[in-house]
């Protein structure tokens, strides 16, 4: 129990010291004129003042409360190298054991695990959140458990008691890491592009190991490495070329060196994409007709296409007796665009072209080798197509997907997604591209316009995906040799871009279609692909084919695991799989293969593994806490004065906080009022008395 007198005076504080300014001012009158109860008047007016203030003693009765010691254990990546488990364990079992010795102290034990999105250790984040959570008056002191390399040390608290760290690791801890500093997020397929990195020492580094040469390899997608020898400690440029579109996967490895700390820095995983320059392409049009500037316009619309286009407006045939000097139309380079240049297309259109005579035999031959070599030829077919003139009876005709009857359609019908095309990438969900126009036909048709003409085919190869009338082929997808071909029975595409019977998805359908024929990966009908966020992979699979299918996963430990997929649309499989840790990741189904990374280039976690206080040092020196490595022994605990150091040889202070609880207030007047007055008087009369004697 503890007592203290408070005051209530009946008056404000301003009021009563000017009365008391006043009772001075006589007090003083009257020593000055040497008045004998001068001292008696004194009293007599202390006296009325302490009336006025009311006077109380008020007592207390409390409750001491234990002082609070937080615990903070590092369990991020980097305390799971070497033996920092152990010592993590050993250091927390002997804090445990010391405070618990300790008397009126408890233990408050938080985990540090590793920071969201390659954030890091967050220490200095849980420390705070976990002095926010109790009484600052109670805490007598903070442990860090950790390796010293925490990442947020901008959140670091101001702590009522000292922070004392104890530090993993060896001194003679010793590393070699793999930093990217530059890493373009694509890259131009077939041009060289170039990585900046640099391979950095960290410690004591043995003389055999210190500045020597080191192999570094280099491996895309899994395949087989290519290895350089480069120099440490210095920034390195490496060119890189990539070989295929979408996501390439570059795994880059320096050799792991006896007795290094760890060799999970000597690893960066970059995800880069890989894009075309430009997208060439060549457009011949046999004439001109309602529907060419559709292909036209779709083609221009695309930044990332370069389009050559080419209307025959004059065959070599035709006799109108104009004389050549007076035409203003422009010789069609047939050498230079089929011979010489064809190579530099990616794609060739041919929109209702005829033979007639402009492009000779060898010429269509040559767009044959350009497709098996690995180009793409699509054909737009008009009624030319099914006349003895059509392009299928040319050396071209040797890779087309599908023959001509010699029998032209004419009459409304309605274009279907075969079922197929309602699992290829080109057609897949093509009806949620269409206008809200009626639909024509049947019931359940899809909500897009009828066109009015298409050429009969036969002997389909390849993929039918979309049909006319009686499920008759209208647009067949086929690979021939590395290249592929397209073949369109129908040129009146372009009644949806004028939005006959309410229009349809042409601008969506002929830009699949064209970005198909370039090998766009996002439109392969047979793919397996990947995407990570966080640590969960989302495995696709794409197929034609149709059943269930299962995937396995290898992880960078060599473990494997089968997932099976689920079926979320047609021919659209897929999966979700929680990585247990960062690296390299293969898939396979039997059919393709995929790889795949988790985690950033340089998890920020093993950017320094060696052990250090030079980090934390800002931060504990103002709270007079210290730093003791665990190889050196374990500390004692004890209690120190606040203000006073809190480390020393073996031991760890924490500060006693004396803190308690009041539990109850009692509160009674030292003297009623009327005592003060009696006081007051009485005095009053002695100082007479005395003066008037005197």
């Amino acid at each position: 129990m503890t007592g203290q007198v408070i005051f209530d005076p009946l008056v404000p504080w301003p009021v009563l010291w000017t009365l008391g300014a006043l009772a001075l001012a006589f007090v003083i009158f009257a020593l000055w004129r040497r008045f004998a109860g001068w001292w008696l008047r004194a009293l007599a007016a202390a006296a009325l003042l302490a009336a006025v203030a009311q006077p109380s003693l008020q007592r207390e009765e409390r409750r001491p409360l234990s002082d609070i010691v937080l615990l903070v254990i590092d369990e991020s990546a980097s305390q799971k190298i070497a033996d920092r488990p152990d010592q993590t364990a050993a250091a927390v079992a002997r804090i445990e054991a010391e405070v618990a010795a300790l008397p009126n102290t408890e233990l408050r034990k938080i985990t540090v695990e590793d920071g969201a999105k390659d954030a890091g250790t967050l220490a200095m984040t849980v420390l705070s959140q976990a002095l926010a959570e109790e009484p600052r008056a109670r805490v007598a002191g903070a442990i860090l458990v950790s390796d010293g390399q925490v990442h947020d040390l901008g959140l670091a608290p101001a702590l009522p008691a000292p922070l004392n760290v104890l530090l993993t690791g060896h001194a003679a801890d010793w590393d070699r890491r793999l930093m990217v500093t530059t890493a373009p997020a694509f890259g131009i397929i077939g041009e060289p592009m170039t990585l900046a990195l640099r391979i950095e020492e960290q410690g004591e580094m043995p003389a055999a190991e210190a500045g020597r040469r080191v192999n570094l390899a280099i491996s895309i997608d899994g395949a087989e490495p290519e290895t350089h020898v480069v120099p440490v400690g210095q920034d390195l440029e490496l060119p890189l070329t990539l070989d295929h579109g979408g996501q390439n996967v570059v795994q880059l490895t320096v050799e792991t060196a006896e007795g290094e700390l760890t060799d999970r820095n000597n690893v960066a995983i970059l995800q880069i994409n890989g894009v075309r320059d430009r997208l060439r392409v060549l457009l011949v049009s046999g004439e001109p007709y309602a529907g060419e500037r559709t292909w036209r316009n779709l083609l221009k619309s695309d930044s990332a296409v370069d389009l050559v286009h080419f209307t025959i407006l004059r065959p070599p045939d035709k006799q109108d007796g104009v004389p050549v000097s007076e035409l203003s139309l422009i010789a069609f380079p047939t050498r230079e665009l089929f011979v010489e240049k064809i190579e530099e297309f990616d794609l060739i259109i041919f929109d209702r072209y005829r033979l007639r005579g402009i492009l000779p035999a060898a010429y269509l031959e040559n767009i044959r080798d350009y497709v098996l070599g690995g180009g793409a030829v699509l054909v737009s077919a008009g009624p030319d197509f099914a006349s003895a003139e059509s392009l299928y009876h040319s050396g071209l005709g040797e890779v087309l997907p599908a023959r001509p009857t010699a029998r032209v359609v004419e009459g409304a019908f309605l274009p279907r997604v075969s079922k197929l095309g309602a699992r290829h990438p080109v057609t897949e969900g093509l009806e949620e591209f269409s206008p809200d126009g009626a639909a024509a036909g049947e019931p359940g048709a899809p909500k897009w316009g009828r066109w009015t003409r298409y050429v009969e085919l036969a002997e389909a190869a390849g993929q039918v995906v979309m049909e006319g009338p009686d499920k008759a082929p209208l647009l067949v997808l086929n690979r021939a040799g590395e290249g592929r071909v397209a073949l369109l029975a129908s040129d009146q595409a372009w009644l949806w871009a004028r939005g006959f019977e309410g229009g349809g998805p042409q601008l969506e359908l002929l830009r699949r279609l064209a970005h198909w024929m370039m090998k766009e990966p996002d439109l392969e009908e047979e793919s397996l692909t990947a995407t990570a966020e966080g640590n969960v992979l989302t495995i696709t699979r794409r197929t034609l084919g149709e059943g269930g299918r299962e995937v396995t996963v290898t992880a960078p430990d060599g473990t494997s695991t089968q997932l099976a997929l689920r079926e979320l649309g047609p021919g659209r499989h897929e999966a979700t799989y929680a990585a247990p840790a960062l690296g390299l990741y293969r898939l396979s189904d039997g059919d393709l293969e995929r790889v795949t990374a988790i985690g950033p280039a340089s998890p920020r976690e093993f950017e320094a593994a060696i052990a250090s206080t030079v980090p934390l040092e800002p931060v504990v020196g103002p709270t007079n806490g210290g730093f003791t490595r665990i190889e050196d022994g374990l500390p004692d605990v004890r209690a120190v004065r606040e203000g006073r150091p809190a480390t020393g040889r073996g031991w760890i202070g924490i500060t006693p906080r004396n803190a308690y609880q009041t539990t109850d207030i009692r509160t009674a007047a030292l003297l009623p009022p009327w005592a003060f007055l009696l006081i007051a008087a009485g005095l009053t009369l002695a100082a007479w008395l005395r003066e008037g004697r005197r």
